[in-house]
């Protein structure tokens, strides 16, 4: 084995590399050896499997995967750009093409594989792309914009996900498969029928049992079309090839490695190859011990972990791997785990289809009863649970796991009654004792926690909800109690409390915690946690139980948090900020000429804000009765940015002024921004609307997000830009004006009324049971029946919206609360001070410390008024 002074090197620096990086660096390899990567790409590893994602709008630096300053911390010699050209493997040297020549005692290599292209005339022609590499991508959307149509050769994964994308930069999509059905090796003749309705209803074009005979060009050596093996030619003037992978081993080839038939480098079961122990293959370019070459990431990250145990000597092995998947292809759910295809003898299939709906699922049954396998096409949501149980005889009949609501009473089995050594997550290969233990023996409660203790969930994400279903069944299992009640004064949650007061039209805290809190609770005044949340619901609600809408009217306002209690934000001096609505970000010369005399009169700090708006800072509480008051005679609204309600709509210039714009982006961010304004949730909203792909004014961190495309406009939901970052999942695509207000109104009204209290649209999507695809059903699809009430609620909130500072100001009674001191209106707060920075204000926080009255070259707020 390598000594302390050995060096290893790593060729390829993809999602397996990555991986194997972090278990050298698990095993204390990287303090003891010296590591170099050598990497073709001019990027560090990032996540492939989610490479479409850059079309929706994901950066590169979003797909990345790797923290740089994990590789500076471990000491990693990482070569970008400077691939291995030649290994010696008698001198035990790589050269890389720069002409680097790094020794080494063990070299790894995880060279991935390379997109197999037709052998048919005029393949390279001008417009013919691969779907494999970020470049590859940016080189489909730079040529798309100077074309009209597109044509993805393959009709597997890869090659759904590129047609989608195709379809998403507004080209007439095509899909040309070989074989005669899409997704041939994930899903049998039933499921690809199901899967090839549903993608012609979005539009798409699919020709199946046909080949590629060539490509035509143009004068120009251009792509203008292609004739297929049936005769028949399709017009095309960009096609992308995605018909499969091939290992990428001629690097071992040239150092004489052994290769197998069809390629692959040939190792053992410790990723050891099988001519030269100083050398390890890992991931798509090896040939592993049970003659597979595997092309899912689950198996190499496996394959890393077993040949960086190898080279620190412990006792490892990979024998094979679970090929089960589980896929979201242009919004259609596509599953296959086990013996899907029955391969195996005395099999029996249990079937349920519905063409109507889209949805296919079978299930392979051993005649013994033990399910072997399944494929599950438009629901996948019992994958997780299915997958689990593969091997052994679940403990119902194998057609209720199939069967959907009301055709049978489906059951939905528990996470406890999962065997212990059932796999919940393929992609780290965790099984449900050792999430069981990360609660137990880790003292883990939370799927965040449990995720870092057992890498459960940080790679595809399929998990998750059996995950979250594990962890809860274990606290209760362990005696540990979980309250699941708003707070000590009531037992029902944020939602029951919700659909009470919608239901009795309650419109006051004080009668709600009466009849429905706590027997210990009732009669008293309520806590900080339940007034706020009940204040809110009763905001949200208000046009339609019969209450005010005016958020401070009698005991209303006794439940606001501080910020709402004065309509503004508290500082951390005392002092407040102004915030005055800029719907879609535009303002016109008037109204900004208007912000600028305020500020300077009232010796207000000003700042672009992140949400295309302006802030003031530093104003006295006695003082914003006095700005609104100018602001409102402008024109100004209330931004509400002091309350759980929608904050800003942003948007980007649009078709208007843009050259790439398809839609006019700051129309319909107005529009919404309008529409929106003032409607209390359970927490802060924010949306954005971008006018084309590029996707300028970052929809997807937003809480809704628009994007336009050729047809129309794509929603996104549940993203958030804060703390922890969430891109936003696709909800609905291709809509028209009215239908995309449409699902924004059920989706807001749903979120407000299911959602826990201070959980944003993010969290929620996460944690609601069903995530995304239930959302999707009640918004989209009216599963439940509570469209029609969705949109009559948001209806009667637009109808009844009133601005809260153009009521405040004109009227003497509401403005009778804005002092610092009841007993001495007329008094300011002497601690509430600033000094001069940079031309403008800052709090002087060394006086606030103290809590002295401020000197006399300190600013006390501003002289005019």
């Amino acid at each position: 084995m390598p000594t302390d002074t050995s060096t290893i090197v790593l060729v390829g620096h993809g999602m397996v590399g990555q991986r194997f990086l972090e278990a050298l660096a698990e095993r204390g390899l990287t303090a003891t050896h010296r590591v170099v990567v050598l990497c073709e790409e001019p990027r560090p590893a990032y996540d492939r499997v989610q490479l479409t994602s850059y079309f929706s709008g994901r950066t590169p630096e979003d797909l990345s995967l790797t923290d740089l300053a994990f590789i500076e911390d471990h000491g990693i010699e990482l070569h970008l750009g400077d691939p291995a050209e030649s290994v010696d493997r008698e001198a035990r040297t790589v050269t890389a093409r720069s002409g680097l020549v790094v020794g080494y005692d063990v070299l790894v290599l995880a060279t991935g594989s390379y997109p197999f292209v037709p052998p048919v005339p005029n393949k390279d022609a001008e417009g013919c792309f691969v779907y494999r590499t970020i470049e590859d991508l940016l080189a489909i959307e730079e040529y798309a914009r100077r074309s009209t149509t597109g044509a993805v050769v393959g009709g597997g994964l890869l090659g759904l996900e590129a047609a989608g994308a195709l379809k998403g930069l507004g080209l007439t999509s095509h899909i040309v498969e070989f074989a005669p059905r899409l997704m041939p090796v994930q899903v049998d003749e039933g499921g690809g029928a199901a899967l090839l309705r549903t993608i012609e209803e979005m539009g798409l074009t699919v020709h199946t049992g046909v080949g590629t005979q060539e490509i035509v060009v143009g004068d120009d050596g251009a792509v203008t079309g292609m004739r297929l093996s049936d005769g028949s030619e399709l017009a095309t003037d960009l096609v992308v090839f995605s018909a499969g992978v091939r290992p990428r081993d001629q690097l071992a080839r040239d150092c004489g490695l052994t290769v197998g038939e069809r390629g692959g480098i040939t190792v053992d079961e410790q990723c050891r190859t099988v001519a030269d122990p100083h050398v390890f293959a890992i991931g798509e370019c090896a040939l592993a011990a049970d003659g597979r070459v595997y092309g899912l990431v689950a198996p190499g990250y496996e394959q890393a972990e077993t040949a960086a145990a190898a080279i620190a000597g412990n006792a490892s092995a990979f024998t094979g791997a679970d090929l089960s998947t589980k896929l979201k292809l242009l919004g259609v759910d596509v599953a296959s785990f086990g013996d899907a295809h029955g391969a195996a003898e005395d099999c029996l299939d249990v079937v349920y289809s519905d063409s109507r709906a889209g949805l296919y699922k079978k299930l392979v049954i051993g005649r013994d009863g033990t399910l072997r396998g399944g494929i599950l096409v438009g629901d996948a949501e019992a994958y997780g649970t299915l997958k689990a149980f593969t091997g052994s005889v679940p403990p119902v009949s194998p057609e209720s796991l199939v069967l959907p609501a009301g055709a049978g009473a489906p059951v939905q089995l528990g996470p406890s009654a999962l065997p212990d050594d059932a796999i919940i997550c393929s992609c780290n290969n965790v099984r449900k004792g050792t999430i069981r233990a990360a609660v137990t023996e880790h003292s883990c409660t939370t799927v965040p926690e449990v995720k870092k203790c057992t890498k459960a969930g940080t790679t595809c994400g399929s998990c998750v909800k059996v995950l979250g279903q594990l962890i809860n069944a274990e606290l209760e299992a362990s005696g540990v109690e979980v309250d699941k009640g708003l707070c000590a004064c009531f037992s029902q949650t944020r939602e029951e409390l919700y659909e009470i007061v919608l239901a009795l039209r309650i419109t006051s805290h004080r009668e709600l915690l009466d009849r429905y809190g706590r027997e210990e609770a009732r009669g008293g005044d309520g806590c900080e946690v339940c007034k706020p949340t009940v204040g809110s619901i009763v905001a949200s609600l208000a046009p339609a139980i019969g209450a005010s809408t005016y958020v401070l009217d009698g005991e209303q306002a006794a439940l606001q948090d501080t910020n709402d209690h004065f309509l503004a934000n508290l500082q951390r001096n005392g002092s407040y900020s102004v915030v005055p609505r800029i719907p879609g970000g535009e303002i016109a010369p008037e109204k900004l000429i208007v912000i600028g005399e305020i500020a300077r009169d009232f010796g207000l700090y000003t700042k672009i804000t992140g949400g295309q708006r302006i802030d003031m800072f530093g104003a006295r509480v006695e003082q914003l009765p006095l700005i609104w008051a100018r602001l409102v005679d402008a024109g100004f609204e209330s931004g509400h940015a002091y309350g759980k309600s929608l904050r800003t709509v942003k948007s980007c210039v649009g078709q208007t002024w843009c050259r790439y714009g398809v839609q006019d982006s700051v129309r319909m961010a107005i529009d919404l921004e309008l529409r929106y304004r003032g409607l209390r949730s359970p927490h802060k909203l924010k949306s954005a609307v971008s006018g084309c792909q590029r996707e300028c004014a970052e929809a997807q961190s937003k809480d809704f997000g628009v994007i336009a495309t050729a047809n129309g406009w794509n929603l996104y939901v549940g993203g958030n830009g804060g703390a922890t970052p969430r891109h936003a999942d696709l909800l609905a695509q291709d809509l028209s004006d009215a239908e995309l207000v449409r699902l924004i109104d059920r989706f807001l009204m749903f979120y407000i009324r299911t959602a826990d209290r201070l959980e944003r649209t993010s969290t929620w999507l996460e944690r609601i049971p069903g995530g995304l695809d239930h959302v999707r059903d009640v918004v989209v699809h009216d599963s439940l029946g509570i469209c029609d009430e969705l949109e009559s609620l948001m209806a009667a909130h637009v109808s009844h919206y009133r601005d809260e500072w153009a009521e405040t100001v004109n009227d003497p009674e509401k403005l009778a609360r804005f002092v610092s001191f009841v007993n001495a209106p007329d008094t300011p707060d002497p601690v509430v001070a600033f000094v001069p920075e940079r031309d403008q204000i800052k709090p002087d926080l060394p006086l606030l410390s103290i809590g002295l009255r401020p000197a006399a070259d300190v600013l006390e707020g501003s002289a005019q008024r």
